[in-house]
């Protein structure tokens, strides 16, 4: 679903997907999109923020507050790292800064297809009081679900994975944005920002999740 109020860019998405074999919704207005989400049952959305009389703010967090976990990609003209964690926070699962190139939206849309797909297996990974159960893509800790986005879920599921081990900058980046986005390390700190807020005692003060400053990231059990 494309959710965007120019016609010159949801032509031009349009044509694009299309010619990738994805079938396609349009929506011009936060509520012609609410009207037509639940009916639709889009697979992902691309958003963009300024819509016309209510902002794309106010869709992602109405369709989150639904509990709807589809992937959205939010299309901005904003770029500073602090809007991008106010998009994050709101349950945005990537963003892209106008102008933008086809090319790459439609690559970030791959991945974020790839990471919303079902899991095939129902292994089961616990780090001290955090589980992952690859099975039903829940994440729990304390025995409470724990509420994360697709690219969330992929990034621990990668850490969880490698259990103690350090993975990369590189390899996160290359697993979950693709090899053009190699050089995106400010990804990682907004996204390691936001999963600690979810997953830890206190984020300030990490105890699961952990960085290996200059490295990467790692799990450490904590029981």
């Amino acid at each position: 679903m494309i959710v965007d109020d120019e016609i010159q860019i949801r032509r031009l998405l349009r044509v694009a997907f299309e010619k990738e074999g994805y079938k396609v919704e349009e929506a011009v207005s936060v509520d012609d999109a609410l009207s037509k989400v639940y009916m639709a049952r889009p697979d992902a959305i691309v958003l963009d923020l300024g819509l016309p009389e209510k902002g794309g703010e106010e869709f992602l967090q109405r369709i989150r507050e639904s509990g709807s976990k589809v992937p959205v990609l939010v299309l901005s003209v904003r770029d500073s790292e602090k809007d991008k964690i106010l998009l994050l926070d709101s349950g945005a699962d990537d963003y892209l800064s106008k102008p933008f190139g086809v090319g790459e939206l439609l690559a970030r849309i791959r991945v974020l297809l790839r990471h919303s797909s079902p899991e095939k297996t129902d292994v089961k990974v616990r780090i001290g009081s955090l589980e992952l159960d690859f099975g039903t893509r829940k994440v729990t800790k304390d025995g409470k679900e724990v509420r994360l986005t697709p690219t969330e879920y992929s990034f621990l599921k990668l850490l969880a994975t490698y259990p103690g081990k350090i993975v990369t900058q590189t390899q996160i980046l290359k697993e979950l944005w693709g090899p053009n986005q190699m050089a995106e390390a400010g990804y990682l700190r907004v996204y390691v920002n936001q999963i600690r807020k979810k997953i830890e005692s206190d984020p300030t003060n990490p105890e699961i999740l952990i960085t290996e400053p200059g490295v990467g990231y790692f799990l450490r059990s904590i029981d």
